[in-house]
């Protein structure tokens, strides 16, 4: 291990206030007061996290370089990259389910960066969780193949089981939460909570970023293994996986009202976990322990272009395509909780 927690806390405890800072320059600045996101604006903030990624990267690569050598420094900054890049297109699967769950629980467009903002916080809290249990699991060869056949297992059900619908009615997680608390089906403002007949009750506001917490923790399982199927690095795990969460929030914005459009992109997304899992289970010890990490940013970058490239060049039929109105919900969605 490069870089072990013991001797390099104050990394992660100054990559840590790096991003506090940055969700409190978000909120607390430049959307202060709610509003709908435009395109021009979420594209903006997108430009900005790959760069500050790219920035990380380079910055990493001299900074190992300096203590490891010019090898092991380009081999961690590539390793960093191609974490980046999965978890970056794995996160495309998230925004499909942020569309859907923003339609199914009526949510104003000029509330949903602060549900997605409040989201993305807990969903750092629970990767954080899942890279530590992660790296202490990963001592154990025999949960390398299992995370790798797990892995295996969900790129080939998400190549031919397509996107499911989203029923939170069904989920365990409401389901308790309703009986702990009551909701209202009503939006009372930015609100998470508000009181009816002298009763706090939930808004669907609350509602909503309760089941994109759970939704998250689902795609952390895929996510983090497939990230140490390329690195045993927790640091290079925890950076590149922290950087790709953080742009998710301006990628939905960017990209939802057109996602419908890369309809072939989940068969990239499975290309992806498949190869990742295959590098886990036989390519790694195939190559001696290590797959070529330059060859593994070529395939993982090939599949995602070729699914978007296809995407574009074949296009959907026009009844699968399911056009959102001004408020970015999709049409037939009631709102209701």
């Amino acid at each position: 291990m490069l870089f072990p927690f013991a001797e390099y806390w104050w990394f992660y405890a100054g990559f840590l206030v790096f991003v506090l800072f940055m969700l409190g320059l978000d909120l607390g600045v430049f959307n202060r007061k709610a509003h709908a996101v435009t395109f021009k604006e979420a594209t903006v903030w997108s430009v900005v996290w790959v760069v500050l990624a790219l920035s990380f990267c380079f910055g990493f690569y001299q900074y190992t370089s300096s203590i490891h050598g010019t090898t092991i420094g380009k081999n961690a900054a590539l390793e960093f990259l191609t974490g980046y890049v999965i978890e970056y297109s794995l996160s495309v699967d998230n925004i499909f389910v942020f569309v859907l769950v923003f339609s199914y629980f009526g949510i104003p467009a000029k509330y949903k960066h602060r549900v997605l903002f409040y989201g993305i916080l807990g969903a750092l809290i629970f990767r954080a969780i899942f890279i530590a249990l992660g790296s202490a699991l990963m001592q154990f060869h025999w949960v390398i193949y299992l995370f790798g056949g797990f892995l295996i297992v969900t790129g080939i059900k998400m190549m031919f089981g397509g996107h499911n619908e989203i029923e939170p009615e069904k989920n365990l997680l409401l389901r308790i939460f309703r009986r702990i608390m009551p909701v209202d089906h009503t939006i009372d403002g930015k609100s998470f909570f508000k009181k009816v007949s002298g009763r706090w009750h939930a808004t669907p506001l609350f509602v909503a970023l309760l089941f994109l917490e759970a939704t998250d923790i689902v795609f952390a399982v895929d996510s983090v293994p497939a990230i140490f199927a390329v690195t045993s690095e927790p640091l290079i795990v925890f950076t590149s996986n922290i950087f790709a969460i953080l742009g998710l929030r301006s990628m939905y914005f960017m990209l939802a009202g057109v996602i419908h459009k890369f309809h072939l992109i989940q068969y990239g997304l499975a290309v992806v976990l498949v190869f990742v899992g295959l590098k886990m289970v036989w390519l790694n010890d195939a190559f001696g322990g290590k797959f070529p990490i330059t060859w593994s940013l070529g395939i993982i970058a090939g599949a995602i272009g070729l699914s978007i490239v296809l995407s574009i060049v074949f296009p959907p039929r026009e009844h699968d395509e399911k056009p959102a109105d001004e408020d970015g919900k999709l049409n037939g969605g009631d709102g209701t909780v």
